[in-house]
């Protein structure tokens, strides 16, 4: 997925970084910033007749030029430009002078996408800024025209304005690329199953006269998913009161230290109200608890506890209920990230046949390596 800028990372951005470049004072494009991206609703097969692309792991972003003037808008409009400034001078040389295109900014480590390093580039202060720019450098990846000089793509086709961004970027050379796209099922399967080894999350599939719709659902997303039985050890109450909001989610490590994974959330209202009376006799102070250094910050430092603090959460108040370590739960997920699930997972089932000891980061299936390379090269 596209991870998103916005549904769950840069809705909070600083206010130097709503100040910052890229304020469009001279651009005159027929689609001017900020515009909200299309999105996908997810679909459980790879449905056929359609374009289809990889689903990349990054931060969305609308790029628009006009001659020198370049903003880069996240996917809820605010501008991601000050974060990126190798990206500006590339995308000056690497597109047309007057253009709106939309994909994905990524970053890459050990031939694969790495988003812990890409959300690192969220920073202040512009010292860090440049200093991460030339050790962790982002990349563009281009798949979709919103307007190209002075004409307006908005209702083209989806055919018709990927044969547009191709002349586009023709003679695009990194940092700037150009997804790779088939309209073959068949090759967009093998994709499927082969680009998750470099960091990659699914496929896109795309109508061919889809005209580009802002901030619709209207193209479909088709994503790994597994399972896992994971501990749950605590949960954070919903924003309506002393209900269940999220369960906190755990693993074994091969030190027998339990890790915090991630969480599970989107319950209906009735059975948040039902999962706190449920888990009610679990309740525990944190003395004893395996998370009881969470409201330390140095504790956070070593290891995954709760509660840490996020650039993504500002002042958003992140304390939770502590739960005896005694229930299992088995949760769907798309992917991992590092040691951790990448994105919030779902709630499948309670697992009263296994024990919390059980469950380990060694129940994960591995995924097998692919080179980035080979995915933006269309390989």
């Amino acid at each position: 997925m596209t991870a998103t800028v916005g549904r769950s990372h840069i809705c909070r951005i600083s206010e130097d970084g709503r100040r910052g470049a890229g304020q469009n004072r001279g651009m005159d494009l027929p689609v001017m910033p900020p515009v909200k991206p299309m999105l996908a609703k997810s679909v459980s097969a790879i449905p056929p007749g359609m374009q289809y692309e990889a689903k990349w792991d990054g931060f969305r972003a609308i790029v628009h030029r006009d001659g020198d003037e370049v903003v880069i808008g996240s996917r809820t409009g605010k501008p991601l430009t000050r974060y990126f400034p190798e990206l500006v001078t590339a995308l000056r040389e690497n597109l047309p002078p007057r253009c709106v295109i939309d994909g994905e900014i990524v970053v890459e480590h050990g031939g694969r996408l790495d988003f812990d390093r890409l959300s690192e580039r969220i920073h202040p202060a512009e010292s860090r800024v440049r200093m991460l720019a030339e050790q962790t450098p982002a990349r563009f990846v281009a798949f979709d025209i919103l307007a190209a000089d002075a004409t307006s793509l908005l209702t083209t086709g989806q055919a018709d304005r990927r044969a547009v961004l191709e002349a586009a970027l023709a003679g695009a050379a990194p940092p700037v690329h150009l997804a790779p796209a088939t309209t073959d099922v068949e090759v967009a399967r093998r994709w499927f199953e082969r680009y998750e080894g470099a960091g990659l999350d699914g496929i896109v599939a795309k109508p061919l006269d889809l005209p580009y719709r802002p901030d619709a659902r209207t193209m479909y997303k088709i994503k790994h998913e597994r399972t896992a039985d994971c501990v749950v050890a605590g949960y954070r109450e919903h924003k309506s009161g002393p209900v269940v909001g999220s369960l906190l989610l755990g693993l074994y490590d091969a030190g027998g230290v339990l890790q915090h994974v991630g969480v599970c959330a989107a319950f209906p209202m009735k059975r948040r109200a039902e999962l706190a009376e449920e888990l009610a006799p679990l309740r525990s102070g944190t003395g004893d608890h395996p998370w009881a250094d969470w409201a330390r910050a140095e504790a956070h430092e070593g290891g995954r506890l709760p509660g840490a603090p996020s650039r993504w959460s500002g002042r958003k108040d992140q304390s939770w209920v502590p739960l005896r370590p005694e229930r299992v739960c088995e949760v769907a997920y798309d992917h991992m990230e590092g040691d951790r699930f990448r994105h919030t997972t779902q709630f499948r089932r309670w697992r009263p046949d296994r024990t919390p000891a059980g469950c380990t980061y060694a129940q994960l299936e591995e995924v097998v390596s692919y080179d980035l390379a080979e995915v933006l090269s269309g390989g």
